[in-house]
This record gives C-alpha cells, structure tokens and sequence, in this order.
C-alpha cells in the first residue's frame, strides 16, 4: 500500500458538564483531592490525552456494531484504529495499520477559566457521596477534581489515506463517531452526568503526499 494523504481534522472541544480524566487513588495527606485530573507538566493546565479520546471513540463505533472485544471489532474499525497482529489455524497473520492519529487536547482559555475560579486555578473540586440505603443517609465523602464547564481545548486529528482505501467510507465513520461521543460521555462518572462535551468547528483540511512532503519516487 502507498500513502497518498493525510486529511487532518481540527477544532474546539467543548466541555458542557463537568470533566474527569486521569487520577489517583494512591495514598494522600488529609485535606487533598481524592482524584486529580491529568495536567500538562509546563503549566499545571489540564489535558485531554488523545489515548482517552480516540479509545471512546473506537469503544462507541464498536458498541454500535455489537463488539466486546477488541480482536471481534469489524474490519471497517480495524483498518481505522488498528488492531493486534493475529495468526490463524494455517499460520497467516492478519495485520492492520493504524491509519487515525488523535493527538493530546489542550486547554484554549485557560485566562478566561482562571477568572471564573475563586482560587485561580484551571479546575473545580467537587465533593461526592455514597448513600447507604439502610440508614437513609450520604457517607464516604470524597473529593473529585474536574475541568469545569465552558472549558475549551484544541482538537486535531490526523487520517492517513493509503491507495487501496475507502477514504469517504472511513471520515464518515470517524464522523459518525464524534457524533456518538456527543450524546455519550468523556472521562469518568458519565453516569452522574460527567464528560458531556461538544465538538465545534471540525474541518478536513487534506494534505496530498507528493504536494505537501514532495515525490519520494526515485527516478
């Protein structure tokens, strides 16, 4: 197969309900956050990690299509996201390229967030319980950071295109899937209403091999 284009789709990601990623549950002074959010290391901002986002998206298309492992998922998502090498009875192997790159989100307002935190930070803490029915009342508070609300981050993803591909079939798919995410959840506790979020502006800006990297055919 020859790579042909790469189709980059890009926008803003943003956060509707209160967004968790990441945490810890490792031991902890008393006083401190239960569960962080994943954070840049430069600048203490919080990040989407393209791993968690490209993983709901692939989990959510496959769920659609009845799949509860990784190894029964469809070839249509196979070819998109990858899969294992996988060897049958007569020793062929079935390999698959990963043609969807999903690079890490970064927070775009970061100034605008730090504004709306009394402690000038980029996150909210927010206290959970849980509820012991046979008493009738909340126990075990704990503490859980989120990005809150009206939080924005840039998006960009990256489709490689090789000859022998269905290029419409697989940004359609890819679509159909950030549709999917949309009416789902990002993150942790979507059940509790956490991880609703909103893609805007997405476009396909496609980038042609020969144009953009120059013919490496030798003459």
């Amino acid at each position: 197969m020859k790579l042909i284009k790469k189709i980059i789709i890009s926008g803003k990601l943003e956060v509707l309900t209160g967004l968790h990623i990441g945490g810890s549950s490792t031991s902890m002074n008393i006083g401190e956050v239960d569960l962080s959010v994943i954070k840049s290391p430069h600048d203490g901002t919080p990040i989407i990690p393209g791993s968690s986002l490209k993983g709901k998206l692939r989990s959510l298309l496959a769920k659609l299509e009845g799949s509860n492992k990784v190894e029964d998922d469809s070839k249509e998502i196979k070819n998109i996201f990858g899969a294992p090498d996988k060897k049958d009875d007569k020793g062929n192997v079935e390999s698959y390229i990963t043609r969807l790159i999903v690079r890490d989100s970064f927070l775009i307002n970061s100034k605008e967030i730090r504004d709306w935190e009394k402690e000038g930070d980029y996150t909210e803490i927010k206290t959970e319980n849980t509820i012991n029915r046979a008493k009738g009342g909340a126990e075990h508070p704990r503490q859980l950071e989120r990005v809150p609300k009206g939080a924005k981050f840039k998006y960009e993803m990256i489709l490689d295109v090789y000859d022998e591909d269905d290029e419409k079939k697989y940004l359609l798919n890819i679509k159909k899937a950030m549709k999917l995410l949309e009416d789902d959840y990002l993150g942790g506790s979507g059940s509790r209403g956490y991880g609703k979020i909103k893609f805007h502006e997405d476009k396909d800006d496609p980038k042609p091999v020969d144009s953009r990297y120059g013919n490496n055919t030798s003459n």
